[in-house]
């Protein structure tokens, strides 16, 4: 896949409003200057959603040099959470290794030792190791983000949602295929009363045809692993959810696996509607 062409950032999208009281051309005090994360984030929805990524990457790396330099730990922290996530749907697992590992050290300076921000973070890491073979690294950090997300939200947080399917991925890799099922039960408990939890739904679905397909194989499990897929295409093809990037982005996630089961023209017609999408972007 390649990379649309971005125009450079203009000024608008990285200087805060001078401020006549302080000392710099920035507008920003002399050893702290915040990073906007509000912004940061709006942007770069816009520029994946046209999948601008060449664009997301420069909007990343300006924004954590601005952090490092304006002292900004906190938002050095947050910029290294999105990094991570986007090096990882990049497939570039190095980069992404390197700002989780960045970013789990900040935990602890930051004071954030036991908090839903610390989960959260664990949840991202563990993610990046399990996307790139390492289940057996992501286990651990899964299991430290349960502990804290169960004892402090509330029990149908979509983040506990997200926590159980992604964990479930990590235990069917290495076999642990009750614990899998259980947690991808969890995760589609949650998402059903969760507001726009369609597209998480079709996920998980098709994660539990995979296990299915791995514990049992295909003509065993025949009947089951069509069920799940039907139940995905009919929550993809709901009206619920709003036809913007990240559908588009769930549509591309699926089609691979709607293809190995053998539904192609099924796989194909996910594509184009995300084709749709992102040329209307």
């Amino acid at each position: 896949m390649q990379d649309t062409y971005s125009p450079p950032l203009s000024p608008s999208d990285y200087l805060e409003p001078a401020c006549l009281l302080c000392g710099d051309e920035f507008g920003a005090a002399e050893h702290y200057r915040p990073v906007p994360m509000d912004r940061v984030r709006a942007k770069l929805d816009e520029l994946e959603g046209r999948r601008d990524f060449a664009g997301a990457e420069r909007q990343l790396r300006y924004w954590l040099d601005e952090a490092r330099l304006g002292r900004d730990t906190r938002g050095t922290f947050a910029l290294e959470n999105e990094l991570m996530g986007f090096c990882r749907k990049q497939g570039r697992r190095e980069d992404a290794y390197r700002a989780a590992e960045a970013a789990l050290a900040l935990i602890g300076p930051l004071g954030l030792e036991g908090s839903v921000t610390a989960a959260t973070c664990y949840v991202n890491s563990a993610t990046v190791y399990d996307a790139f073979g390492e289940p057996e690294r992501a286990l651990p950090l899964f299991e430290r983000a349960r502990a804290i997300y169960e004892r402090e939200l509330p029990a149908d947080d979509p983040r506990l949602g997200g926590l159980y399917n992604n964990m479930g991925l990590a235990l069917a890799a290495c076999k642990r295929w009750d614990e899998a099922r259980e947690n991808y039960r969890r995760a589609l408990e949650i998402m059903a009363k969760t507001p726009g939890g369609e597209l998480e739904q079709a996920v998980t679905w098709l994660n539990v045809a995979d296990a299915l397909f791995s514990r049992r194989g295909a003509e065993d499990a025949e009947a089951e692993i069509a069920d799940c897929l039907d139940k995905a295409a009919a929550l993809l093809d709901s009206t619920a959810p709003a036809r913007d990037g990240y559908y588009a982005f769930v549509c591309e996630k699926c089609a691979p696996g709607f293809d190995f089961y053998g539904w192609f023209a099924y796989a194909a017609e996910l594509r184009e509607r995300a084709e749709v999408i992102y040329a209307g972007a």
